[in-house]
C-alpha cells in the first residue's frame, strides 16, 4: 500500500476546511486506496472496508454535532451520519483524485438533511411546504438585518418570489415539526394548561349517522305505527297511556311496537 504523507496532510487540511476537527488516522486513506484495489467479494476487502468506516467514524460524529440543537439525540444523529459515511466509503474512487473528506462530508450532510426533511416532522406535511418552511426560516434573519425590523409575510413573499398565502401556509406548518405539549401553560395565563382547552369527545356525534338512517326508515312505516313510536319515545307516554289515547288495549300497543321494531330492523339491515 503506497500513500504519501502529502496525501494524508491534504486530507487533514480538507477536514479542517470542513470544520470537523477530526484527527485523521495514519492508515485511513491507505485503507480506502487498498479497498479500491480489491475485487467485490474478496473477504479481505470486507475487512478493509470495516476498518475504513471505523477510522472515519469520529468524522461522522463531528458532522452530526452540527445538527445537535434540532431536538434529537446526538447518538441518533450520529447513526444517520454513519449511513452517509458508509455510502461514501462504498462509492469512493481514489483514482479520481478527490479527497475522501471532501466527498464524505457532503454525503453525510445530505443524509442528515434528508433525515430531518423526511422523518423529523411529527405530523406529515407535503414536501413542498417542508421546503418552503426551510426557505422561510433562512430568509427571516436575512430580511430582519436588511429591513431592521421583523419581516412581514408580504416581505418574505416578495423576497422568495412566492404568494403571500403560500408564505402563511409555510409558517403555519412549523407547528407540525415540533408540536407543543398539552401540559404547556397557555400564553397569558398563570397555570391553565393547553390540555384543559381541548374539548371532550361528543358521544352523540357518533350517533348522527345512525339517527339519520333511522329517521329515513321510520318514514316508511304506516301512519299509525309512526304515531305510536312518537308517543312512546318522543312524548314519553306509557303503553297504557297510549292505549287509552288511541282507543285500543295496552297489549295491542305492545304488539304494534314490536311489529314496528321488527320492520325497522329489517329495513336497516337491508340498507347495510
Amino acid at each position: 500500500m503506497v500513500t504519501t504523507k502529502t496525501a494524508r496532510t491534504k486530507v487533514a487540511k480538507a477536514t479542517e476546511k470542513d470544520d470537523t476537527s477530526f484527527d485523521i488516522d495514519d492508515n485511513a486513506f491507505e485503507l480506502l486506496t487498498e479497498m479500491g484495489r480489491r475485487k467485490p467479494g474478496d473477504p479481505e476487502r470486507t475487512r478493509i472496508r470495516d476498518d475504513a468506516i471505523a477510522a472515519y467514524t469520529p468524522l461522522a460524529r463531528r458532522v452530526a454535532v452540527r445538527f445537535q440543537k434540532r431536538g434529537e439525540e446526538l447518538d441518533d444523529l450520529t447513526q444517520v451520519a454513519l449511513i452517509g459515511l458508509i455510502k461514501a466509503v462504498d462509492r469512493f474512487d481514489a483514482d479520481r483524485g478527490v479527497h475522501f473528506v471532501h466527498y464524505a462530508v457532503p454525503t453525510m450532510l445530505g443524509e442528515l438533511k434528508r433525515h430531518f426533511r423526511d422523518r423529523g416532522w411529527t405530523v406529515r406535511v407535503n414536501r413542498g411546504l417542508q421546503e418552503l418552511h426551510l426557505r422561510i426560516a433562512k430568509a427571516v434573519p436575512q430580511l430582519s438585518q436588511q429591513l431592521q425590523r421583523t419581516p412581514q409575510a408580504a416581505d418574505i413573499a416578495e423576497y422568495l418570489g412566492v404568494d403571500e398565502e403560500e408564505v402563511l401556509e409555510g409558517m403555519q406548518c412549523a407547528g407540525a415539526y415540533a408540536p407543543r405539549s398539552l401540559n404547556d401553560v397557555v400564553p397569558g395565563s398563570d397555570d391553565t394548561e393547553l390540555g384543559e382547552l381541548v374539548g371532550e369527545a361528543d358521544r352523540y356525534l357518533e350517533l348522527v349517522p345512525d339517527r339519520m338512517a333511522l329517521r329515513e326508515v321510520v318514514g316508511r312505516l304506516d301512519e299509525r305505527e309512526r304515531q305510536i313510536l312518537k308517543l312512546r319515545f318522543m312524548d314519553n307516554l306509557t303503553q297504557s297511556e297510549i292505549a287509552a289515547m288511541i282507543g285500543v288495549s295496552q297489549m295491542h300497543v305492545s304488539r304494534l311496537l314490536a311489529r314496528a321494531f321488527s320492520q325497522l330492523r329489517e329495513m336497516l339491515l337491508a340498507e347495510e
